[in-house]
């Protein structure tokens, strides 16, 4: 996972402190975040920033370099936290994520994380990449279910996040969206930020980074009028099918951030499932595909599609 991260203020943050908008970017907590601006880790517009009480504007933009924070608490083994392994080996490991399990700790959620549950079946793992979110490479939202893959040992964790990075990860997901599509498949090329009206979203905007999905409509339903959707991410920005489903006037069904939720489809949680996952092994070389049949809240939710 990177350390540094880069926004520009939007609408929704303009006249906010430094150190608010640093925590809420880097998904740290306002002590870490005042010690990443007071320990010379944030620039605003390229100029280091001391003080996390100055007010930003909007379109100025704040770097954060988050390496050299100590983190408040490490995370703990609780083997309470049921970890279905898929795949493991020496530098590997592939998970399934249930929904409703956050990845790892962080402010409002440091315990009972999936992280939590792999540091109780692999202790070794304490020591591979950020301590804070050891093993850690790639990321699901916490109603997304799926594959994951978890870094064993520090080679592999660098191959990862470079593989990643280079688009090298192959990772396909199944969504169900709201309307019928023009074309049968598609790419949704469509920067993500935060959205200008509220910093907890984010939205297709001008000054984001850039994002692409590839998506291909597998069934089409008429009672309700939905389309299951298979899609593949080129990049991985935060929220990006659904934002990008969303910006294409076809929301997540279930997804009530993003204009989902509808009485007639009631969920608790998007129906989005990271069902497919591929990769070259960042040791051996060889190429190792995984796939995970949709579990059975969404399942029944198709059920009733016709």
């Amino acid at each position: 996972m990177s350390d540094l991260f880069d926004e520009i203020i939007p609408a929704a943050l303009a006249g906010e402190r430094l150190d608010r908008i640093v925590s809420l970017v880097a998904e740290i907590s306002r002590s870490e975040a005042s010690h990443a601006v007071e320990s010379g880790g944030v620039t605003v517009d390229g100029a280091v920033v001391t003080s996390g009480k100055i007010r930003l504007n909007e379109g100025q933009r704040v770097t954060v370099d988050t390496s050299s924070i100590p983190v408040e608490e490490l995370p703990q083994a609780d083997p309470s936290v049921e970890v279905r392994v898929i795949h493991v080996d020496d530098h590997v490991i592939v998970v399934y994520k249930a929904p409703g399990v956050v990845v790892h700790p962080a402010p409002g959620h440091r315990e009972g994380t999936l992280v939590n549950g792999l540091l109780a079946l692999f202790p070794e793992i304490a020591s591979v990449g950020d301590p804070a979110r050891p093993g850690i490479v790639h990321r699901l939202d916490v109603g997304t279910s799926g594959l994951l893959v978890v870094a064993r040992s520090d080679e592999a964790y660098e191959a990862l996040v470079e593989a990643l990075s280079d688009h090298d990860v192959d990772r396909h997901y199944t969504a169900l969206a709201w309307g019928h599509f023009a074309a049968p498949r598609g790419t949704i090329d469509a920067a993500i930020g935060r959205d200008p009206r509220d910093p907890l979203r984010m939205a297709v905007v001008a000054n984001g980074k850039p994002a692409r999905t590839h998506y291909e409509v597998v069934s089409e339903f008429t009672e309700p009028e939905v389309s299951l959707v298979a899609c593949q991410l080129e990049t991985g920005r935060t929220h990006q099918i659904r934002v990008h489903l969303a910006a294409a006037g076809h929301p997540v069904v279930g997804d009530s951030a993003y204009g989902g939720h509808r009485v007639s489809m009631a969920m608790n949680r998007p129906f989005l499932h990271a069902g497919s996952l591929s990769f070259a092994h960042p040791v051996t070389g060889e190429i190792l595909a995984f796939t995970v049949e949709l579990p059975d809240d969404l399942q029944e939710i198709l059920a009733r599609c016709h």
